[in-house]
């Protein structure tokens, strides 16, 4: 799986956001365009803060963590914690600027040496929050066929 906090992962990202467009159509799921991109901006501000939180257990978290960042895509249609979900109208244009200025601060954090535990999924390496960040973006344009 590739990394958001690797070069390759990185321009990859950025190269397929550069091709939505607000007539994106999706190819699986409720969300429009302009939700998705509001949508993928919450892992990246979480890992961004890096606050210091106490990650609530859920034993139905520990058999998705590895999901989280191994070399399998994610499935079609997995649902959504309810607290991710983006059901009012977004504005396409405000939404894809905002996730490629989170992208690109991601990115920049690939010499962070503190990566405090995700508040869900708990302790990551850096090279797990990489993964993760690229593959959940991988899933949401790959679900608008970019």
């Amino acid at each position: 799986m590739k990394s958001l906090l690797e070069e390759a992962g990185y321009r990859d990202i950025k190269v397929r956001l550069a091709q939505l467009n607000e007539n994106s159509k999706r190819h699986w799921g409720k969300m429009e365009v302009g939700q998705m991109a509001h949508h993928c901006q919450y892992p990246l501000k979480i890992a961004i803060k890096n606050e210091l939180v106490k990650p609530k257990f859920n034993p139905i978290v520990l058999f998705f963590k590895k999901a989280m960042y191994n070399d399998k895509p994610w499935r079609k249609n997995l649902p959504t914690a309810p607290q991710l979900k983006v059901t009012e109208t977004k504005n396409f244009e405000t939404e894809k600027t905002q996730l490629v200025q989170l992208v690109d601060a991601f990115y920049d954090l690939k010499d962070r040496e503190i990566w405090n535990p995700h508040p869900m999924f708990g302790k990551f390496t850096m090279e797990q929050w990489g993964k993760m960040e690229y593959k959940h973006l991988d899933h949401h344009l790959r679900q608008f066929g970019v």
